[in-house]
């Protein structure tokens, strides 16, 4: 029996992280934070280094999770860490004016991003997507947004609708959350992405109401849809026809698969980008950049858009952006080796299915990798509606319980850091095979 039978094979493991998350439960509305932590065991975490975390109970997880994206370069790595230390003890939040930190994150961001002429910071993902969509109704003076089934953008009402639906509802209203107004829900139209035809029909629908297109120039919340040259240029020129903002959400895609984000690589530029997770190697912080005449609405003293944030460009949390960017920068192979990693498990991954004889389609880009239990094309949310969900969500928990960190829900896509090696993804094809071949011999795929 190999390692990974065995490892799966035993129950019951995680005596210390179900007494934390019992009492958690009794403290935290169902015992997390996030809605989308609590995926049974491993019930709790007490550390982390390089690729790898470890459970309360001393299990070590190989994570390919890696907090939904936001560990880029590694757990802990020294050059992160050894930048907020320095900052430890020396600054804390002053909460007026600006500090040396805020300018340098400011100025490093507009070097290498080409959409960035002008930044500003914010605590997270979510926050920079809804002060992009403020800022594009702000500068339009109109009020309706689309973005894409499939497509997540945060938590906050303008975008918390259609992300992974079911049949019946995509394309609907499918809201994320009770509590979000109609008018809310309304003012979001939805297409579908890598169909430009879609876009053109709401601009046709809706003539001139339509203040700003957002996407995730690959939507990593499903996976991993690859757009075409054509989609991402062609929704360059019809927002520009029409007036409205283009938006690239790249809290995932931005420092992530380049320096400069996915625009880099695609050559299209956007008017307003987002970004976030990945910036600043897990440290909390997120950002808003674009073109100086829209961003200079945020101007507080001549501009009509609201910023407002006391933990904004707080000092921890730039001291890691600017030692991560930087980092990247000057070792320019960190996205050879990712990329290439990533490679190597996409096509062992397609080799394993193969020689198996398991319908699937191995999907992903750069350093992220998913392996979606359908035949393929795969180009959007319509041809995601194949997939076998039950599939999907096995393959992820057994490989965690493996000891493979795999976010077990359906469409979750699987991150390959800096501090990933060969032998790892080795060992983790290694691992797959034998879990795909249980998932067969049971009866499951």
């Amino acid at each position: 029996m190999s390692s990974a039978e065995s490892v799966i094979s035993v129950t019951n493991r995680s005596p210390r992280g179900q007494r934390l998350a019992d009492d958690a439960a009794k403290v935290l509305p169902g015992g997390v934070n996030s809605a989308t932590r609590y995926i049974g065991e491993p019930y709790a975490f007490a550390g982390a280094d390089g690729a790898y975390l470890t459970d309360l109970d001393g299990r070590r997880y190989l994570d390919y999770h890696a907090a939904f994206g936001a560990i880029l370069l590694g757990h802990n790595v020294p050059v992160v860490d050894d930048a907020v230390r320095a900052v430890i003890g020396r600054r804390d939040l002053t909460g007026l004016g600006v500090t040396e930190l805020e300018v340098r994150l400011a100025q490093r961001v507009t070097e290498i991003m080409p959409s960035a002429q002008m930044m500003i910071a914010t605590m997270s993902g979510s926050e920079a997507t809804a002060q992009a969509i403020r800022l594009a109704r702000g500068v339009t003076g109109r009020s309706l947004i689309i973005k894409f089934q499939g497509g997540f953008h945060g938590w906050h009402d303008s975008v918390a609708r259609n992300v992974i639906s079911p049949a019946e509802r995509a394309y609907r209203v499918d809201p994320l959350s009770a509590g979000i107004l109609d008018s809310a829900l309304d003012a979001t139209l939805i297409a579908e992405f890598n169909d430009l035809n879609s876009v053109r029909a709401l601009f046709e629908a809706h003539h001139e109401a339509i203040a700003a297109v957002i996407l995730e120039p690959i939507p990593h919340n499903v996976g991993a849809l690859v757009p075409t040259q054509e989609f991402v240029t062609g929704l360059r020129k019809l927002t520009t026809d029409r007036g409205a903002v283009l938006i690239f959400d790249e809290v995932i895609t931005g420092f992530r698969h380049a320096l400069g984000g996915y625009q880099e690589i695609c050559g299209v530029t956007p008017d307003i980008t987002t970004f976030g997770k990945g910036m600043a190697n897990g440290y909390p912080i997120g950002g808003v950049a674009g073109r100086r005449d829209l961003m200079e609405h945020f101007d507080g003293r001549t501009g009509d858009v609201l910023l407002a944030g006391t933990f904004n460009g707080n000092p921890i949390a730039c001291a890691a952006a600017i030692a991560t960017i930087d980092y990247l920068r000057d070792n320019p192979d960190f996205y050879v080796r990712t990329h290439s990693l990533g490679d190597q498990m996409r096509d062992g991954l397609r080799d394993i299915v193969g020689e198996l004889g398991i319908s699937a389609t191995i999907a992903g880009f750069g350093g992220i990798f998913v392996l979606y239990f359908t035949e393929g094309p795969i180009s959007g949310y319509r041809d995601l509606l194949r997939n076998d969900n039950n599939a999907y969500i096995t393959f992820h928990r057994r490989m965690t319980d493996a000891g493979f960190l795999m976010l077990p829900l359906s469409l979750k896509r699987n991150h390959i850091s800096g501090s990933h090696t060969a032998e790892d993804v080795d060992r983790t094809l290694d691992a797959a095979r034998t879990v795909l071949r249980g998932m067969r011999s049971d009866g499951l795929i």
